[in-house]
């Protein structure tokens, strides 16, 4: 029995562990935030130290057979596109590991002409050579590709639902094989069972309402940690941000997370979830990343863009575009072109700026936490 099987029984009839979750959540749950965030701080003391683990996206392919109506690589979309090579993408992972990072996060649009046939797996061995954490971000695949990723290098997957309200979910997802809200609900499940040891989940707040996703999330944790329990988990509370397509996006506010509830929700995850890892993104403003790395945050992004060579300009002699999934050759190009990002950052800073504002704070930003020699003699 999967997550998908239960999800709906469980949001009718909540587990003690949500309905704790819900009550500290509440307003009225006796908690200031003030004291939550205190507590948070203590645990997350408790169990992480005073480390703060960064990492960073490399964006390999914005190409995607999927229409999704809030993302800037949505099929339709008139952007210019592109994917990297091998040899590209390895020239933008160099350019990150001259910045201190030993975690990168390969991020793809899901288009099955694109990256197929061996891509993922050449682009990691290409690079586990000098990046000792990798992981992705891609459409979801079935255990036995999950496994192959994983022989190939990979020990980490972030596989957000996006919405975990269903009717919303069917609504903005109007073609490809993302429309299938079980087959993606089900990706962390098929991803521990091929191998992966760390694993991300969240929701992109924006989409439907904050409450709902925030149970949601809660009860997807949960069911993890008893049927995965090998594993270790994050989870994350990216905030829709302007997008290709939408440059102009303002939050509806009857779905948007404002700031004060998102300090009681990182809280409230680290108390009834104390272990899990909690990731803040570039996606919020340096202010408020700087104001919650101490109170329950584990994981950062650092120095991020949100284009295929966005690090070292690769990727820039094979720009075109797609109508309906097909590759339409640009009719003339200046030489200035880039490929298209797909959402705006906040945070513009350096990974280095970055680490000193950690460091100012008394916290050690961590750029490697694992080597596979650990593994030796296992």
């Amino acid at each position: 029995m999967a997550f998908a099987d239960v999800f709906s029984e469980l949001m009718k009839r909540p587990t003690p562990v949500m309905a704790r979750f819900a009550r500290l959540l509440g307003e009225n749950g006796g908690q200031s935030l003030e004291a939550l965030a205190r507590r948070s701080q203590a645990l997350t003391r408790q169990h992480f130290g005073r480390t703060m683990r960064l990492f960073v996206p490399l964006y390999v392919s914005n190409e995607c057979v999927n229409n999704c109506t809030y993302c800037g690589f949505s099929r339709d979309a008139p952007i210019l596109r592109t994917t990297l090579t091998v040899a590209q993408v390895v020239r933008e992972a160099r350019h990150l590991h001259a910045q201190g990072f030993r975690h990168i996060l390969l991020v793809a649009g899901e288009h099955p002409k694109f990256v197929s046939d061996g891509y993922l797996q050449n682009c990691l061995d290409a690079l586990k050579s000098f990046i000792p954490t990798l992981a992705i971000e891609v459409g979801p695949m079935e255990d036995a590709q999950y496994a192959e990723i994983v022989r190939h290098g990979a020990e980490g997957l972030i596989a957000y639902q996006e919405t975990y309200h269903r009717p919303t979910y069917q609504e903005l997802h109007t073609a490809g094989p993302k429309r299938d809200f079980d087959w993606r609900l089900n990706c962390p499940e098929r991803a521990y069972a091929g191998g992966f040891r760390r694993i991300g989940i969240g929701a992109l707040f924006g989409l439907a309402g904050w409450q709902h996703e925030a149970l949601a999330l809660c009860a997807h944790l949960e069911y993890l940690y008893k049927h995965c329990w090998k594993a270790q988990f994050t989870v994350a509370f990216p905030r829709m941000r302007p997008y290709a397509g939408n440059y102009q996006y303002q939050p509806d506010p009857a779905h948007s997370l404002p700031d004060v509830v998102l300090v009681r929700l990182i809280a409230v995850f680290r108390l009834v979830f104390p272990q899990v890892g909690i990731v803040m993104s570039t996606r919020e403003p340096a202010p408020l990343r700087d104001s919650l790395a101490g109170l329950g945050v584990t994981h950062m992004s650092a120095g991020a863009r949100t284009e295929p060579g966005g690090y070292t300009g690769a990727g820039g002699d094979d720009l075109h575009l797609t109508v309906k999934g097909r590759r339409v050759e640009l009719k003339q190009k200046t030489g200035c072109e880039k490929a298209t990002e797909q959402f705006q950052i906040n945070d513009l800073r350096s990974a280095e700026e970055v680490a000193n504002m950690l460091r100012l704070k008394h916290l050690d930003p961590v750029w490697k936490d694992w080597d596979e020699v650990l593994l030796a003699g296992c």
